[in-house]
């Protein structure tokens, strides 16, 4: 079945463990469609200045995503330069600009209107919302948000979530957002917002599933040498979700296995700088690396 992933596609400038980026593509959708497309057909709604390089189109174009609804528009592509330092879960800012994503206002295609799975990156809820509205009926809605968007339109971030299968954050952002300083205390807070669960994502630590009957908990699939964690969170939602959608099954068994997809696709992103890694990256590759996640994970 096929995702529409609605976010950014970014220029991205970054210093890393394992070396340097200079403008390379990047983005919340890039990330996420990038990963998703191993298991599915995605289309790609985002926005890009007429200085995007036609090698980073090119991309997405080698790994079949649907660019009917990433929109050119006169002016620059939305750049982000940040750092890490010794915690690599941390991204230090040093500096944004919007360019044509600070205009953004989302179009999706009549021919991707019936998309049976979605995923909203961390826009403003009110771009989230105004996408929904363009849609008909879609079976899987998956929500991302950010600690801007928690502290500065917390009631209109509700009522998308309210709207939401999945909400997937990290898990400060579902602390802030849960009020409670317990991981499992705020994910069930967030659980009474309405959606049917709530995936945190804890960085090199793994993620927990949540649902008002159930847990789930899985450790990341350990990486020695980290070369840019940069996009790891979208990468593990492209991961979880289009696996999802390749099963078109969203069982609570089947979410899980979906988490697994999706920390194994992110633990391939982070050991090369950008998307160097992601862009290469097999189905074969993904399942020899998820057999050997369960042998460590069972007993």
């Amino acid at each position: 079945m096929s995702i529409l992933a609605v976010g950014s596609v970014a220029l991205d400038t970054v210093k890393a463990p394992g070396g340097s980026v200079d403008e390379g593509l990047g983005g919340s959708a890039t990330y996420f469609a990038l990963a998703a497309s191993l298991f599915a057909p995605v289309a790609v709604v985002a926005v890009v200045g007429d200085d995007f390089p036609e090698e980073a189109f090119q991309i997405f174009v080698d790994r079949g995503v649907d660019c009917a609804g990433l929109e050119r528009r006169e002016g620059r592509t939305f750049r982000w330069c940040g750092r890490y330092e010794e915690d690599v879960n941390v991204a230090i800012t040093e500096k944004t600009e919007l360019g044509v994503f600070g205009e953004f206002r989302p179009v999706v295609p009549e021919s991707c209107r019936n998309h049976p799975y979605v995923a909203l990156g961390n826009i403003d809820p009110l771009l989230q919302l105004a996408v929904l509205e363009q849609l008909n009926g879609p079976r899987f809605v998956a929500v991302d948000t950010m600690n801007y968007w928690i502290d500065r339109q917390r009631d209109d971030l509700a009522e998308v979530i309210a709207r939401a299968d999945v909400l997937v954050v990290n898990d400060a952002e579902a602390r802030m957002l849960g009020g409670e300083a317990n991981l499992l205390a705020a994910m069930t807070c967030l659980l009474e917002l309405g959606p049917r669960y709530v995936l945190a994502k804890k960085g090199e630590h793994g993620a927990v599933l949540m649902a008002r009957d159930f847990e789930f908990i899985l450790p990341a699939f350990p990486v020695r040498e980290v070369a840019d964690p940069t996009g790891a969170g979208d990468t593990f939602a492209g991961g979880f979700l289009g696996f999802l959608a390749a099963s078109d099954d969203t069982s609570p068994a089947n979410l899980c296995r979906a988490v697994a997809y999706g920390a194994t696709v992110a633990s391939f992103a982070v050991e090369g700088l950008g998307i160097t890694r992601l862009a290469k990256l097999t189905r074969d590759e993904v399942e020899e690396r998820l057999a050997r996640l369960g042998d460590m994970t069972r007993f």
